[in-house]
């Protein structure tokens, strides 16, 4: 259970309007500044800690806090990888390393990103692949065989899928739909 954080009444609304306190205690600014941030979505201890350091929070101070917050579960960086992790390959279609590149860019620590995306399975990150390609191979009806190849392909490079299970997937479904994807010579996207 989080603890409460008591207000002085300065006559200001201040805090009841989503606003740091008014007083010059650090502590209390940095609860405010994390509170606020947190109040909108889940952050990283590190998105909140560079938060703190730009609104001149002493380290200190932002680091007592912080540690805090982990302590009664407001910042929780293996959930919100995890989270992170199937909202976006749920919702966008990420793939494996393409989410790992965001984790990273986030400040969460490794070993929860490999945690994390070890999540997705091999069957499931494919069965995405298709679902993404097949969206994508209508729009490409029309164009010649190997433009089509590299527009899917590089569709899914762009979303972090490995080289080969996106030829293996593209190649599949242009199959399925009739194309002849024998004597393609495609070398690396």
């Amino acid at each position: 259970m989080a603890r409460r954080t008591e207000w002085p009444d300065d006559g200001s609304d201040s805090s009841r309007a989503g606003k740091e306190p008014s007083s010059q205690d650090p502590g209390e600014q940095a609860r405010a500044i994390c509170l606020r941030l947190l109040t909108g979505m889940p952050r990283t201890r590190r998105q909140l800690a560079d938060a703190l350091r730009k609104k001149g929070i002493p380290d200190e101070v932002a680091e007592d806090v912080l540690s805090r917050f982990e302590d009664v579960g407001l910042i929780d960086d293996a959930a919100f990888a995890g989270a992170w992790v199937e909202s976006r390959h749920r919702g966008r279609g990420l793939a494996r390393r393409a989410l790992a590149r965001e984790l990273r860019t986030k400040g969460v620590d490794s070993a929860l990103i490999d945690e994390a995306v070890a999540q997705l399975d091999p069957s499931q990150e494919e069965a995405t692949a298709r679902a993404l390609v097949d969206r994508k191979l209508r729009a490409t009806r029309g164009l010649e065989r190997d433009r089509r190849m590299r527009r899917l392909a590089g569709m899914l490079a762009r979303k972090g899928y490995p080289e080969g299970l996106a030829l293996r997937v593209v190649r599949q479904a242009l199959e399925e739909e009739g194309e002849d994807v024998d004597d393609l010579e495609f070398g690396s996207f």
